[in-house]
């Protein structure tokens, strides 16, 4: 995972990701990466639940 948090509290997920860091271009060059999961990871104590999670923006 690039820039993304996970905590479960009770029945709540809470994602952090710091707006203020990049990784550079997508693959397609067209957009900036922020943070990523990277595909689909499970949800911290959760292994039901999965989360996939992408943020960006234009280049």
């Amino acid at each position: 995972m690039k820039n993304v948090e996970f905590s479960v509290e009770g029945n709540t997920l809470t994602i952090k990701v710091d707006l203020a860091k990049e990784f550079g271009p997508s693959t397609s060059g067209k957009n900036i990466i922020i943070a990523s999961t990277e595909g689909n990871v499970s949800v911290p104590s959760r292994e039901e639940c999965k989360i996939g999670l992408n943020i960006y923006r234009k280049k």
